[in-house]
């Protein structure tokens, strides 16, 4: 715990001040350009994998970086719903990443033994699993899994049909740092490229 508050006293003195600017700015309210679900894991940040700094994403973070269909109306529900209707957000994410734990979890439920809730939540990523599942590839279609539950929501469905939403599957690779992106086209995870 030290280590925590010797850096938010470093944010403090150090950080804030080269930053304060901003900060004022957001203090004001938000307009976040993307909506960014991703994993809880520990091994992920947001903003460092995509070079942004406080404001620019709205940040969904959860075991697997699951979006459960609408039917089921929880927290993820109404953060999507604040993001997409509320904030406007132009982009939506789903960034999986290389060894997720929950995927590992679905895969073999033994790795989630005395966990009932862990068990309970990774179901909402089964359909990824395929015939003689190979890690990897589940955790690719458990991304483009989770962009098919997004567009069963009211707030997303309108603004695709409106034509203001774009959604985006990503996969990170957290040894090498490289990203992948979903290519509806061809239906594979391809280099990440320039804009």
């Amino acid at each position: 715990m030290p280590q925590f508050v010797d850096g938010a006293l470093r944010f403090q003195t150090e950080t804030y001040p080269s930053m304060a600017a901003r900060f004022e700015e957001l203090a004001h309210g938000q307009s976040p350009e993307a909506l960014f679900i991703t994993c809880s894991d520990s091994r992920i940040d947001p903003n460092l994998i995509t070079s942004t700094l406080p404001g620019d994403l709205f940040v969904i973070r959860n075991a697997g970086n699951i979006v459960p269909p609408d039917i089921d109306h929880h927290g993820v529900s109404s953060s999507i719903e604040f993001a997409v209707r509320g904030l406007r957000v132009p982009h939506v994410v789903v960034c999986g990443h290389s060894g997720c734990g929950a995927i590992g979890a679905m895969m073999d439920p033994s790795k989630a033994s005395g966990l009932p809730l862990v068990s309970e939540w990774v179901k909402h990523a089964t359909r990824a699993l395929g015939e003689d599942p190979e890690f990897d590839e589940v955790i690719q279609r458990n991304v483009t899994l989770q962009l098919e539950h997004l567009r069963t929501h009211p707030s997303v469905a309108e603004r695709l049909a409106d034509g203001d939403l774009e959604l985006h599957g990503w996969v990170y690779d957290i040894a090498s740092g490289r990203v992948t992106r979903y290519d509806e086209i061809t239906g594979a995870f391809v280099p990440l490229t320039g804009s």
